[in-house]
């Protein structure tokens, strides 16, 4: 009788078990995929070395690659969104500045060096440079703790200036070295809930603004607000408040007619600079001041003073701007990078993070010598600039020109504005912040989201800035270390009339194979898993067995798909090789399926494929099942003649 062989019964794909790859080669691998995932430099090396020199200079200095190409007719578009932008520039400079407890000035400031060099340095051609709220109310609650601005403000502003330096440095550092990965410990839902909840403080902070008080809290957490207000009702003045809510109800009503005609965003863009302007005219000739409207005082004429001089490293206070500098940096990368990356999408361009990582920094180291505070890519100034059409980032050199302009000429015109519009304004900005939609839709797709983002809002709202941002990251890292810790595996089974292998549970109508169980690992296998692991493969192999259906049908062979298994590390190896002596305690034998290459090198050099023998080592889940089969058909039919 002709014999039964599985080479004849199937083609098999043998599996490459290449000569593992030295140290040095490996090291390279894993430094690029780490470091430049993006593959920057690509096409370079086919380049003579001139044209190579050019290309890195661009790369580094993207002013040099779109500069040259520019033209009067994509200035036509941009010398628009440079203006559009400058008008809320103005007045969001001076609003944030007084958020930050800094002179009104310096907003200005703010919004006239740090533009142009990120105009320089900057890879995304929608992004508008300005300060930011949130930032600006971090660093007025970090700093604040230390130095109070009103008792020393010229120490508080040099502090200010110190950690703008020390915010440049770190996000410089990140991007040299590439590691923006550090930005995505903040997710989406915890910058969702954090944004919400700093949006609710700082409208809380609006009103000592809106009531006029004299008397306020230095601190930021609801209770502490709302008991200032009331417990100073005898400050409150009427009037601040009904110009307060006419300025707030006219800056809402601008956005409804956006949102009703996006056509007219334009109207909502300078909103804020007439409020400021209608505002200055009202106080001056109503003589404000005398029904407690405060104003903003003295503005001088003239551009940014050197700061370097200010910067302060005095080991009593320095703990506080380095404080201050770390989390208004990480703050300030996610949320600017977030929106770059939005608006690039919108048309179909790509911005390279590391590189706006490097801008930032730099923006802010200058504007930390030029009397400037952090600034970053604020949503609103980067909406209004897409909108208003603009090409490339020559928008944010109009802007800076036309702040320029003002610094020279106008800035003693805004002098009278009531610090009640500056209220109003910050108030209308914050609304659009609080994004119930984004919070519903969290608790709707993912519950434990929906938990750190709820998190974050309520530890800034209740707590303070700074603990209800590490709370949310530390439960979203706590999150990835359960995921970690606790891979996700699954029962394969074969899906009627294919060759394709699928979830058990996802596909009901998969079906295992007699004698064969089938396993996928889909995560790397660690230290802080392997046991985890171990115990669920075995976890499967007893279940497989005590199942109802499957009485009398024992398990002899285990099969690991390791597709999803992208590392393993020495405590992951012992794991396999313990979990190979269980099983051949049972008698039952042990296939792979498809390892990874990094994988598959460590399993060769630590001698683990030998003690399984190659033949056991599968390219595909449906190679393994013949295999198996083969081995177990002709066990019985040995078992078959014997007892014959």
């Amino acid at each position: 009788m002709e014999e039964k062989t599985l080479e004849n019964s199937h083609p098999t794909h043998n599996v490459n078990f290449a000569q593992p790859r030295n140290f040095r080669k490996k090291l390279k691998s894993n430094l690029a995929e780490t470091f430049f995932p993006d593959d920057p430099f690509r096409g370079f090396e086919s380049e003579p070395p001139k044209k190579r020199l050019l290309k890195g200079v661009q790369y580094f200095v993207p002013i040099f690659e779109w500069l040259p190409k520019y033209n009067l007719r994509l200035f036509r578009y941009d010398i628009l969104a440079g203006i559009t932008i400058a008008s809320l520039a103005i007045p969001q400079g001076i609003s944030y500045a007084n958020l930050t407890k800094v002179p009104p000035i310096i907003g200005l400031y703010s919004s006239f060096v740090p533009p142009i060099i990120y105009a320089i340095f900057g890879s995304s051609k929608n992004l508008g440079v300005g300060t930011v709220a949130a930032c600006s109310l971090l660093m007025a609650e970090t700093i604040g703790d230390k130095v109070s601005p009103t008792q020393n403000p010229s120490l508080y502003l040099q502090l200010v200036f110190t950690a703008t330096f020390i915010a440049g440095i770190i996000e410089t550092t990140l991007g040299v070295l590439r590691l923006g990965i550090l930005v995505d410990f903040l997710s989406h839902s915890t910058i969702t809930g954090f944004m919400g909840g700093t949006a609710v403080i700082i409208c809380l902070q609006q009103l000592k603004g809106v009531f006029g008080l004299s008397h306020f809290t230095t601190k930021t957490d609801l209770i502490s607000v709302l008991k200032a207000v009331f417990s100073h009702r005898d400050e409150w003045h009427w009037q601040s408040a009904v110009v307060g809510i006419i300025f707030l109800t006219f800056l809402q009503f601008t956005k409804y007619i956006r949102t009703k005609k996006p056509k007219l965003f334009w109207i909502s863009a300078m909103a804020p600079l007439v409020t400021i302007i209608i505002g200055g005219l009202f106080a001056y000739f109503a003589h404000a001041e005398k029904y407690g409207i405060e104003i903003v005082g003295p503005l001088k004429r003239g551009i940014n003073p050197s700061s370097i001089k200010k910067l302060n490293f005095d080991p009593k206070y320095i703990s506080a701007p380095i404080k201050a500098g770390i989390l208004t940096a990480i703050l300030a990368l996610a949320e600017g990078i977030a929106i770059g990356r939005s608006f690039a999408i919108m048309k179909n361009e790509q911005i390279d993070g590391n590189k706006e990582m490097i801008a930032f920094g730099l923006m802010n180291i200058v504007g930390s010598f030029t009397s400037c505070y952090l600034t970053t890519g604020p949503f609103s100034k980067t909406a209004v600039n897409y909108n208003a059409g603009c090409k490339t980032q020559m928008s944010n050199i109009v802007m800076a020109i036309i702040m320029l302009l003002t610094l020279l000429f106008l800035a003693p015109l805004f002098s009278y504005t009531p610090m009640v519009a500056l209220s109003a304004i910050i108030m209308s900005a914050m609304f659009g912040l609080i994004e119930y939609d984004k919070a519903f839709h969290l608790y709707k797709v993912d519950k434990f989201d929906f938990c750190i983002c709820m998190v974050a809002f309520f530890g800034v709202v209740f707590i303070n800035m700074d603990i209800g941002l590490g709370l949310s990251v530390g439960l979203g890292i706590i999150r990835a270390l359960l995921y970690t810790a606790r891979p996700e595996t699954c029962k394969l089974g074969n899906i009627p009339n294919s060759n394709l292998y699928r979830d058990v549970k996802q596909y009901p109508v998969a079906a295992r194979t007699a004698g064969i169980l089938v396993l996928e690992l889909g995560s790397p296998i660690f230290y802080s898993n392997s046991s985890y692991v171990r115990e669920r493969i075995l976890r499967w192999i007893r279940d497989e067995e005590s199942s109802v259906d499957r009485q009398g049908d024992s398990v002899e062979h285990v099969i690991l798909e390791l597709g999803g298994v992208t590392s393993i590390d020495m405590t992951g190896i012992e794991g396999f090789f313990e979990v190979k002596r269980l099983l051949e305690a049972k008698g039952i034998k042990m296939a792979m399926v498809n390892p990874r290459i990094e994988v598959l090198e460590k399993l060769i050099i630590s001698k683990f494929i030998d003690a399984i023998g190659k033949e056991l080592v599968f390219l595909s889940i449906d190679d393994a099942i013949r295999a198996c089969r083969f081995r177990l058909d002709g066990t019985n039919k040995v078992n078959g003649e014997d007892n014959a």
